[in-house]
């Protein structure tokens, strides 16, 4: 199953996003200066998305609607 928490703060997700639809733009003729503005855009849009959704998760976390697990530490660093 897709964790789209995860996926939706990923700036990693963003960028491809970004980088598809400027792609897009270009190919079909637009100038580069829009596609500069989409991809500005976009990259602002998924600051805010991964700040609701971070948010939300403290939120929840705060009012013990979910638990948010530590990382865990691989075997060979424990103390």
């Amino acid at each position: 199953m897709i964790d789209w928490k995860r996926k939706l703060t990923s700036r990693k997700f963003w960028a491809a996003i970004a980088e598809f639809v400027t792609m897009l733009i270009l190919a079909f003729g637009g100038k580069q200066e829009t596609a500069v503005q989409v991809t500005a855009l976009i990259m602002a849009g998924a600051a805010v998305v991964a700040y609701i959704i971070g948010e939300g998760l403290i939120d929840a976390a705060n009012a013990g609607i979910i638990e948010i697990p530590e990382e865990e530490v691989p075997p060979d660093e424990e103390e």
